[in-house]
């Protein structure tokens, strides 16, 4: 019985995570041949105002995440957003704070955006195509959100720029991946093991030792499995969302995200189908921005971080999210319950 319990939850929680695997890989090609360097670079060498870029950086960061998923936003994206802040002499901070909050605003739009949208649609049949469809008011109002606020929340001050080359742009393998797996992940109802594929040939072709965090990932896949399991023989965390309206559900899926990661949570609280799917899921992906323990993406921001020696404060991190939370899941909510 037990056994087979596990069996089943292993069977569940697998594509989420060979999915994200892939999108993780062919996002370490990208910025092997520096797509996301070049593409930052370019935008800090426009006319372009101190905010215009802050929102243009973070319209990239939006754009990634939605189709690299977050964690390679974050992974990738949160170096280049610091060091264009840096080419123009801008405070970093504003950059540095942006890459982690819009891409976790931005998670909401396709399926492999975000492990946890995999997670509670894994028995939704639904095409890509189909959710995009159903998410962008909400994805629309959550981005927009998150850059107005990021844009009051700090003064874009102007200091000494760096005088740094600009790096070529070079639109070759890693460009045809990216478009292929966006592909790949809108118009297929399972796109595991196909963007799997994809990103282990485009490593493989450039014979690239991916650094990806294996552990972190097989951590959060057993710790997955554990509670899948569990969940099984006890619907007492899923029975919360019983009857219980769309502002509610979303509630909890924020509240149980920062307190155990929306990637557990998504496991607990989707056992059975609750009446409000994409509550769920607001909850779940926006959630994450009250806490750095909410979502591995900041773990992997937080490391990002650290590799351009760019300062973090968890205090300023539960802050800012404290008061964008709530724009954002007031401005979700209202589109998605909107929307026809």
């Amino acid at each position: 019985m037990l056994a087979h319990a596990i069996l089943a939850s292993a069977r569940q929680a697998w594509p989420p995570f060979v999915l994200v695997a892939g999108l993780l890989l062919i996002g370490v090609v990208a910025a092997d041949d520096g797509l996301f360097e070049a593409l930052g670079a370019r935008l800090a060498r426009t006319s372009l105002g101190p905010r215009r870029l802050l929102l243009a950086l973070l319209a990239l960061v939006a754009v990634v995440t939605a189709v690299l998923n977050l964690d390679t936003s974050v992974v990738f994206l949160t170096p280049v957003l610091v060091h264009a802040a840096r080419r123009r002499g801008l405070d970093e901070q504003p950059f540095l704070y942006g890459a982690v909050f819009m891409a976790n605003s931005a998670s909401l739009l396709l399926p492999g955006s975000n492990l946890t949208n995999l997670l509670v649609l894994r028995s939704d049949p639904e095409s890509g195509l189909t959710f995009a469809m159903r998410m962008l008011p909400a994805w629309i109002a959550a981005c927009t959100i998150t850059a107005l606020f990021l844009t009051l929340a700090f003064r874009v001050k102007e200091r000494s720029p760096d005088e740094l080359d600009v790096p070529s742009l070079r639109l070759g393998l890693s460009s045809a991946a990216t478009i292929a797996a966006a592909v790949l992940v809108v118009t297929l109802s399972d796109a595991a093991i196909p963007v799997f594929a994809l990103g282990l040939v485009v490593t493989a072709a450039r014979r690239l030792r991916p650094q990806i965090d294996r552990r972190a990932l097989a951590l959060l896949f057993t710790l997955t499995v554990l509670l899948g399991t569990v969940a099984q023989f006890w619907h007492g965390p899923a029975d919360l969302l019983d009857g219980r309206g769309a502002w509610v559900t979303a509630g909890i899926g924020a509240t149980a995200s920062a307190l155990i990661n929306n990637l557990p949570a998504a496991v607990v609280l989707s056992t059975h189908t609750t009446a409000h799917p994409a509550a769920l899921l607001l909850g779940l992906d926006l959630g994450p921005n009250l806490a750095v323990t909410g979502s591995l993406s900041a773990v992997l921001w937080l490391h990002a971080a650290r590799t351009v020696d760019a300062p973090t404060s968890i205090a300023t991190y539960t802050r800012l999210g404290a008061l964008l939370v709530p724009a954002t899941f007031a401005a979700t909510l209202a589109a998605l319950l909107l929307s026809p």
